[in-house]
């Protein structure tokens, strides 16, 4: 019985609240605009980062996963320093003495060509090893994994077995043609499978090494292993610390590589980790930042309301003074003040729920390409039910503070006050104070993280990428296989051909290729580089040098300049002439000048002759404009090759820069696929991308939390600005008849507005003063995304605190303006 009237009870409560906030429409329907705005913002935000970083990832006990990787501190310098591959021979010595592994295997990732039916066509493929898939523990949708005794085999994933074959069942079974060899179709994925991070349309496998003919070195393979039930990543690091040893006793070094390097100078150590880290990399701090900043915007909504609601609980005081007289007790008050807030609460989150899911589409638009498993975000039941306990929660703590303010004293206090606005109730003046400086203090926060990222894109803005005007120049790869041109030279000759039938199209200036592009991640390599006769004799090795195998007119292409000496030709090439180029920066670092390296000699590790520095280019930040530009040797794309069978090898995938104004456009690509067929009817051109495009996805991340915290910081102004603005009208309203009184007694109008605006300011000022504190902390966790800015710079924390101050001041005026207009006959009446 206790239970039915408690529960009739709750409904009168909530018909009534429901009725009281239908009195007051503009005012409610502010309130739920105001959070759904923020609740909406998080929602979207929050979709994001449960998909990316919450959500486990799409393999069974995922947990168990790790990535296989090295480190290798002594080599400084080399890429593999802090990240080191896996290579062949340490997977036989893991497979076979390793304690907490169920199944290991490797993959690498890159491009296939198939042909045979329909027009030729390059996809990425991922190659797998034995053990692989397995440890990755997802069956397959048809078919079946790769086994021991399989050879040159494929299985499609669910994407390509439906473009391709039309999702038919019988195309397990059937062969396709991959790089000119026949290869069995024997499984189909599920949708959406990857390793890792990385989507491919074909696994091909099983890689196969001759165990005899394998060596220390060949670090060029991804790693991944299932732990056994009970074993951690520390476990498999100790394991792998255990395992090293064996490894470097049980294989050979290559031939001309001291072994010793491996023990004595690089230190090669295990460096594995769970796999789930391996896909989400940075993307993670960045979407944390973005979510705090959008949380910080609804927390400023929260306020905001809860101000709104303040006022207009004072305003109701000798209402609900009455309703106390007529026997309804405080608790019962507060409870229907409380039912108010989780009501514009929930109401806010329904709305929100539908700017979210908009939201949500514009976010993911904006996104950095590096964050993983864009594919898998939406509005899952998890985040639905997350926003509505958010919108609750917000409610809550809006009904919460005007609650808190019923009292026995405040509703005595409202019942004398009748219905005269003259002053309001004991202790709501100093929190609607607290609320304002409160929502200034945060959006100080939210500016001052704006205003360094917004200083960050203009000083990358100012960096010379060392190429020039990346929108003309369009890019795309082309791949020949072994088996499909085995002679090198004819290889480089076929190149040559489609260089110049590119450079026949209309409206194409320059035309080039080299092993990559600037700014982009495919074939960094990088070696020791041995150095005769440089300024400083202390350095006759120079390690970590970036190595960049290049075509004649590769740099015009471009638009880099060559500082000294001269570009290659194409007899350099076919007349295997010993030459290359170096950058700038190595220039300077060895000879001191462009002009002094011209005519020096150098020798890269896996080179058998001494070579004669041609030319000297600009430097090229070939990792994006916020890494500085790495020295690198440019060498001819024909090279020698220092092996037991020494002669001549060409570089088979490489990328084609087109420099012209029509760059960029469908009808353009069209016209270099034609010319590509015109020489190799068989060769499909892929990655068809403007040099503007790769330059801009460089900076993706910067840009993307640019952009969240400009949107964040214009949002948390408006929405401070409001609540100030509000506050201030407020505390007009109900000093009416103190300023009337004051008006009639001589007081000059200059006056009473220089009191108002003051009130304002000191108002703003007190939050700004505790923004800038709070910032202080807060900029430490934008750091990874600044460039050339310092987290506590003078000039940013200026402008903020100057226009923030301004703001207020104009705030602050609107309602000093009324209140100085205020008649003093017409007040006094009133009262």
């Amino acid at each position: 019985m206790q239970s039915l009237d408690s529960l009739q009870s709750f409904r009168r409560d909530l018909r009534y609240a429901l009725r009281s906030l239908r009195r007051s429409p503009w005012l409610t329907a502010v309130g739920v605009l105001t959070l759904a705005i923020g609740i909406g913002a998080a929602t979207a935000t929050f979709a994001v980062v449960d998909a990316v970083l919450i959500k486990p990832l799409p393999y069974p006990e995922a947990d168990e996963l790790v990535g296989i990787w090295h480190v290798a501190p002594g080599a400084e310098g080399q890429v593999w320093a802090s990240s080191m591959l896996t290579s062949p021979s340490m997977l036989y010595t893991y497979r076979d003495e390793n304690r907490v592994f169920e199944h290991i295997g490797l993959w690498t990732a890159g491009m296939a060509t198939i042909t045979g039916e329909g027009e030729p066509e390059e996809v990425p493929r991922i190659a797998v090893t034995v053990g692989t898939l397995d440890a990755l523990a997802v069956p397959p949708l048809l078919g079946r994994w790769f086994a021991d005794d399989d050879r040159g085999t494929t299985v499609l994933s669910y994407e390509y077995w439906q473009r391709r074959f039309g999702g038919d069942p019988a195309a397990v079974g059937r062969t396709l043609t991959v790089n000119n060899q026949a290869m069995p179709i024997i499984g189909v994925m599920p949708r959406g499978f990857r390793i890792a991070d990385v989507e491919a349309d074909i696994l091909m496998g099983p890689m196969r090494f001759e165990r005899d003919g394998l060596t220390l070195d060949g670090f060029n393979f991804n790693g991944v292993a299932r732990l056994k039930p009970g074993k951690t990543a520390a476990d498999a690091n100790a394991d792998l610390a255990r395992m090293i040893p064996i490894w470097l006793a049980s294989w050979p070094a290559a031939p001309g590589v001291d072994a010793r390097r491996y023990t004595d100078v690089w230190h090669i150590a295990p460096a594995v980790r769970p796999l789930k880290q391996d896909v989400v990399g940075s993307a993670g701090e960045l979407l944390w930042v973005v979510l705090a900043t959008i949380g910080v915007v609804l927390a400023i909504a929260c306020a905001n309301v809860a101000n709104l609601m303040l006022i207009r609980t004072a305003a109701r005081r000798h209402e609900l003074a009455i309703r106390a007289a007529l026997g309804a007790g405080a608790a019962r008050l507060s409870r229907g003040l409380l039912l108010e807030g989780v009501t514009v609460g929930l109401l806010a989150g329904v709305l929100g729920l539908g700017m979210g899911a908009a939201a949500l589409r514009s976010l993911l638009a904006l996104a950095p390409a590096n964050v993983p498993r864009l594919g898998e975000v939406g509005l899952a039941a998890d985040v639905v039910a997350a926003a509505l306990a958010v919108s609750a929660l917000a409610g809550l703590f809006v009904g919460y503070v005007s609650a808190a303010r019923i009292g026995g004293a405040a509703l005595n206090e409202g019942l004398h006050a009748g219905g005269r606005t003259s002053s309001e109730g004991r202790g709501q003046r100093p929190l609607r104070q607290s609320l304002a400086v409160a929502q200034v203090a945060l959006v100080v926060v939210v500016l001052v993280c704006a205003g360094l990222l917004l200083r960050t894109a203009l000083a990358l803005r100012a960096v010379d990428p060392g190429f020039s005007s990346a929108g003309d120049v369009q890019t795309f790869r082309i791949s020949m296989r072994g088996n499909q041109v085995p002679d090198p030279k004819q290889v480089v000759r076929r190149q040559q051909g489609i260089v110049d039938a590119l450079a026949a199209l209309p409206g194409v200036s320059t035309v080039g290729f080299a092993s990559s592009t600037p700014m982009d991640d495919f074939n960094r390599l990088s070696g020791t580089v041995e150095i005769d006769g440089a300024a400083n004799a202390g350095e006759p090795a120079a390690g970590g040098q970036r190595l960049k195998y290049i075509s004649p007119r590769f740099f015009a292409a471009l638009g880099t300049a060559v500082l000294a000496g001269r570009d290659l030709d194409w007899t350099d090439l076919y007349d295997d002439r010993p030459v290359a180029l170096v950058s700038e920066n190595m220039a300077r670092r060895f000879w001191g000048s462009p002009a002094a390296a011209v005519g020096k000699r150098i020798r890269p590790h896996e080179d058998t002759r001494w070579r004669e520095i041609v030319g000297v280019v600009a430097d090229v930040r070939e990792d994006g404009v916020r890494q500085p530009a790495p020295t690198i040797v440019y060498l001819p794309s024909l090279r020698h090759v220092s092996s037991p069978q020494a002669g001549v090898e060409a570089i088979r995938s490489v990328i084609v820069a087109v420099r012209s104004p029509l760059a960029g456009t469908g009808a353009f690509e069209r016209r270099m696929q034609q010319a590509v067929w015109s020489v190799d009817p068989n060769l499909p051109i892929t990655s068809v991308r403007t040099l503007q495009q790769i330059s801009d996805r460089s900076a993706e991340r910067t840009t993307f939390a640019f952009v969240s915290l400009v949107v964040a910081a214009c949002a948390s102004l408006a929405l401070g600005v409001v609540g100030l603005y509000g506050v201030l009208s407020y505390s007009v309203s109900l000093r009416r008849r103190e300023i009337a009184i004051r008006l009639a007694l001589g007081a000059e109008q200059r006056h009473v507005r220089r009191q108002v605006v003051r009130y304002g300011v000191a108002l703003a000022g007190a939050g700004i003063a505790i923004g800038v504190v709070a910032a202080l902390g807060v900029t430490r966790l934008v750091t990874s995304l600044l460039y050339d800015v310092r987290p506590f710079d003078s000039l940013t924390y200026g402008a903020v605190v100057a226009g923030l101050a301004l703001v207020a001041a104009l705030a602050s005026y609107l309602p000093a303006r009324r209140a100085s207009g205020v008649d003093p006959a017409e007040a006094l009446a009133a009262e």
